[in-house]
């Protein structure tokens, strides 16, 4: 059964930020906040971690769609191929915040991913979720958690969240209610910014 702990965004305590990454670096699975919706991640280095959530999604792994959530955009390079200078200012411009950014990855994707063309990622604005990926060293590979609802797309709830979760990941982080709104993402990967999806962040950037 998983551990629930609380963390408070605006004063994360080192302690349970260590606590998750622990369980990040033994392969675990964490459900925790972002500045959308709650979000379900693991380490990006650990293959085992990344076909659990593709087995809990129902989807092969070299087929899933998953963010990559990091700390800020000095990883950019270790996953995406060169992007031009106005692409880095929207980027710039936008992050950390609700967005969801797709780009060209390049050939030190790690395996599970190297056969994909494009990477999905982000930088969310949440104290917790950029300190736990500060304190582990590298992204987390990330997937929103849906709500089996009709009404409701996300669960807010970090409570309801870790009721149904709880034999399903490791840990789950209260950090108080989440967003029911998911990021807006745009696709940079071509000549001209697309808008894949309208979310919480206005996709008049440019």
């Amino acid at each position: 059964m998983a551990e629930f702990i609380k963390i408070y965004e605006d004063k994360p305590s080192e302690a349970a930020i260590k606590k998750v990454v622990d369980v990040l670096k033994s392969g675990g699975l964490v459900i925790y906040p972002t500045d959308t919706v709650y979000g379900l991640g693991c380490d990006i280095t650990n293959n085992k971690a990344l076909e659990r959530i593709a087995k809990i999604k129902g989807i092969k792994l070299e087929k899933a769609n998953f963010s990559f959530v990091c700390s800020d955009l000095s990883n950019l390079s270790d996953y995406v191929k060169q992007i031009d200078t106005s692409t880095f200012k929207i980027l710039k411009r936008a992050l950390p915040g609700p967005y969801t950014f797709i780009l060209p990855g390049n050939n030190d994707l790690p395996s599970a991913f190297r056969k994909k063309k494009t990477v999905g990622i982000r930088v969310p604005e949440n104290t917790i979720a950029l300190d736990i990926v500060r304190m582990l060293g590298n992204p987390i590979v990330s997937t929103s958690i849906h709500d089996d609802d009709e009404v409701l797309e996300y669960s807010t709830d970090p409570e309801l969240i870790f009721e149904k979760w709880q034999y399903l990941v490791d840990l789950v982080i209260d950090g108080g209610y989440g967003d029911n709104v998911g990021s807006t993402i745009i696709d940079l990967s071509g000549y001209e910014p697309v808008v894949i999806r309208e979310g919480k962040g206005d996709p008049d950037i440019f």
